[in-house]
């Protein structure tokens, strides 16, 4: 199977242009991914099983072979230059089109393989997706999955450095380079024990929850951001008594007072009811609804068990949320 390497050679009327080569150099540039992904040839030689020594070796061969260093050895380990985020880029270009076609050839032997990276929100992880991975692989068990828990802009970087097939993001700021296939409309829902007084309510205030502990996720997530923007537009200021970027703590942690904590509903359990949480709809004219998108790197041709599973949220995604 071909892919290709930088060659970098200099051109005395303009800067340095960089020329491809077709070689066959799939194993070295996995080496090099992981090398650029753990910034230590230390450890990625680890996650590979091959001394360091050999692996050092592989990087000066490639080194020398295209004619520039592409990584500054630091005392602490290693980092691309500009030479080398270049080399990566096209690296994982490549081994994700070698992916695309090793599904492709297992569909055309029945085999049913794959391989599907996913970057996604939080509260994505606690239902949805191990429902939907679950329901995918009884029909396609030979695939595997991986998962990454990012927020919206590592999300999107990810899925632009080819380093996941997928993104599925709760209010995504969008690049250019991301691709939206799908938008679903979530509201921010209030959650507290089941004993917290606001639980008479069936739709609450959001100066009522004001009135009580906040326990809220950090500033980066998409939630957090419309608690913002929806009191901006007030004289009411938001003072969380206790901040994680883990909404298991928070949960857990609501139950210890009368703290509320919030959550979109792709991220509750759809009966309302889970380890003695309930949850409470906000008044519609106190905050505004967010967003889930689901995309993919733009101009990007997906393998064939990334397309499928696309596919399968998108259903399921539609059926169950009010697509925009």
């Amino acid at each position: 199977m071909s892919s290709a390497i930088f060659r970098l050679v200099r051109c005395k009327k303009s800067n340095t242009r960089y020329v491809l080569e077709i070689m066959r150099h799939l194993t070295t540039f996995k080496l090099i991914d992981t090398v650029a992904r753990s910034r230590s040839i230390r450890q990625a030689a680890e996650e590979v099983s091959i001394t360091p020594s050999a692996l050092h070796r592989r990087i000066q061969a490639f080194e020398e072979e295209i004619g520039e260093v592409i990584f500054e050895r630091l005392p602490s380990g290693v980092r691309l230059n500009a030479a080398g985020e270049l080399v990566i880029h096209h690296i994982r270009q490549q081994l994700a089109e070698t992916d695309r076609l090793k599904s492709r050839l297992g569909d055309l032997s029945g085999v049913r393989r794959g391989h599907i990276s996913i970057a996604c929100s939080q509260a994505l992880t606690h239902y949805f997706l191990p429902d939907e991975i679950a329901k995918y692989r009884k029909s396609f068990p030979m695939v595997t999955f991986e998962v990454v828990v990012l927020d919206h802009v590592a999300a999107e970087n990810a899925l632009v450095d080819y380093q996941v097939d997928l993104a599925l993001v709760f209010d995504s700021h969008q690049r250019p380079e991301f691709e939206v296939t799908l938008v679903v409309q979530q509201d921010l829902r209030a959650v507290m024990s089941a004993n917290h007084p606001l639980t008479k309510l069936d739709t609450v205030r959001l100066q009522d929850c004001l009135q009580y502990p906040l326990v809220l996720p950090t500033k980066f997530f998409g939630g957090r951001l419309l608690l913002e923007e929806a009191l901006a537009r007030t004289s009411l200021t938001l003072e969380p008594t206790i901040e994680s970027n883990s909404f298991d703590f928070l949960k857990k942690y609501i139950l210890n007072e009368q703290a509320i904590t919030f959550q979109i509903p792709i991220g509750l359990p759809r009966n309302g009811l889970e380890d003695n949480l309930v949850n409470r709809p906000i008044r519609s004219s106190d905050i505004n609804d967010g967003f889930l998108y689901l995309g993919q790197r733009r101009g990007r041709t997906l393998p064939v068990a990334s397309a499928r599973f696309a596919d399968q949220i998108t259903q399921t995604l539609a059926k169950n949320f009010s697509a925009v």
